[in-house]
């Protein structure tokens, strides 16, 4: 990273460039700083001609800031006969700031005994310049709706009888979550159900269960959604799932949040009556900012939301907490591959293996005895009438054949046909 600046007033042209080059963060290819690392670099200064300096320095600083100002109120009883009025105006200003980072450090030698300023002759000069961050652990780098956490490093070159002359370049400052911790590796499951209606006319509920298999990600990642819908009303409804930032900040014992969707995905429609099932549907994250989670005047918070769409009626939502980290969790998959069987909807019989060799049912005199087949097969069936049958013309008989015996089994065909029928057998998943 590389900042420059030009002459400044009153340089005469003497000055001709003032860079600063941070060598780290361009060696780590601006992935940014932790506590604890040591930031290198130079300041380069470039001179037309001899120049006397009473000093040039370093400063490294970082901080978060909040700012605000209240919609304006109403004051009571100010218009006519008392009535309130909105103020005219913004409303009072909220502000606040915590510092994280404070360096100073000067960069050239001291001038001659005797001697107030030290002269720079013309032409090409290199001050490097190292320090360290602090071992606490600073906040990440941010910039938000009402607030940022900001660091950065100047450079400032002070000169006899002329106003300062200074160049900044933005330090970024990364805060390390990593998902692989034990309490973001945790599955998240929320479930809830809702009656649609009109009035007292009410048509039936939709019910919504959703989880998800972990609470931490990273950038890049695809959150699979187990999801199940129910819809027993009399509408088409179309469920969703989005991701949420949700930033809130804080000052003067105020709060101001700021809430934007990053990514969403949309799933089919579902009829009256209808179920529909999300097997692991990804969404995936976007380039985001990573959770902030330990500033106490700036918070960035993320939540992965299921929602329907109901016409006529409110949507039905369910949140989940999500941790967006930076250290990836390495073999995930192989230790909660058994994730589906942990849902409400389990789908481990698809892994039951068929035996090679059909296996010979039970013996009918094993499983029923002569007593209990006596006891509830009638001798006489009742007689059933004509307007009963047309009602139910199949399950009157039900009864009647409960207990009776099984053909022998054979895996030969005793009814052989000369045509081959095949059935396709689908699995819906």
């Amino acid at each position: 990273a590389m900042a420059a600046a030009g002459p400044g007033p009153g340089a005469g042209g003497a000055v001709k460039t003032l860079a600063l080059v941070l060598e780290d963060e361009a060696r780590r290819g601006g992935g940014g700083y932790c506590s604890g690392d040591t930031v290198s670099g130079q300041v380069l200064l470039e001179l037309a001609g001899p120049l006397p300096l009473r000093g040039l320095r370093l400063e490294a600083a970082g901080r978060a800031r909040v700012a605000w100002s209240e919609s304006p109120g109403a004051v009571p009883g100010a218009g006519t006969w008392g009535v309130a009025v909105r103020a005219p105006g913004p409303g009072p200003r909220r502000e606040a700031e915590v510092r994280y980072l404070d360096i100073r450090q000067s960069l050239l030698r001291d001038p001659p005994e005797g001697e107030e300023n030290l002269i720079l002759l013309d032409g090409r000069h290199e001050f490097p310049f190292s320090f360290q961050l602090p071992q606490e652990p600073l906040v990440t780098s941010f910039t938000g709706k009402y607030g940022s956490i900001q660091y950065y490093v100047k450079a400032v070159l002070e000169r006899p009888a002329v106003p300062d002359q200074s160049v900044q370049t933005e330090l970024q400052i990364i805060s390390h979550i990593d998902v692989s911790s034990p309490a973001l590796l945790t599955p998240v499951l929320r479930s809830q159900e809702k009656m649609v209606g009109c009035w007292f006319f009410t048509s039936g509920p939709v019910s919504l269960s959703a989880k998800i298999e972990r609470k931490g990600y990273c950038n890049g990642e695809a959150i699979p959604i187990y999801a199940e819908i129910e819809n027993c009303s009399s509408r088409l409804i179309v469920p969703k799932a989005a991701i949420f930032q949700t930033q809130t900040y804080l000052a003067s014992g105020k709060t101001k949040t700021f809430r934007q969707m990053v990514a969403n995905v949309r799933g089919n429609h579902i009829a009256s009556g209808s179920t529909d099932t999300w097997n692991g549907k990804t969404l995936k994250i976007p380039p985001v900012s990573p959770s902030i989670l330990d500033c106490c005047i700036i918070r960035v918070e993320y939540s992965l939301a299921v929602y329907i769409h109901i016409p006529g009626a409110k949507k039905l939502m369910i949140e989940m907490p999500v941790v967006i980290g930076t250290i990836p969790c390495i073999g995930f998959s192989s230790r909660n591959s058994s994730i589906t069987s942990q849902f409400s909807m389990d789908m481990s019989w698809l892994a039951l293996t068929m035996p090679e060799h059909p296996e010979a049912p039970p013996n009918y005199a094993d499983v029923v005895s002569e007593e209990e087949f006596s006891r509830h097969v009638p001798a006489y069936p009742p007689p059933i009438d004509c307007e009963e049958q047309l009602c139910c013309p199949v399950f009157a008989y039900i009864q009647e054949f409960r207990f009776q015996p099984p053909p022998l089994y054979s895996e030969i065909d005793p009814h052989p046909t000369d045509v081959e029928e095949v059935q396709p057998v689908s699995f819906m998943l």
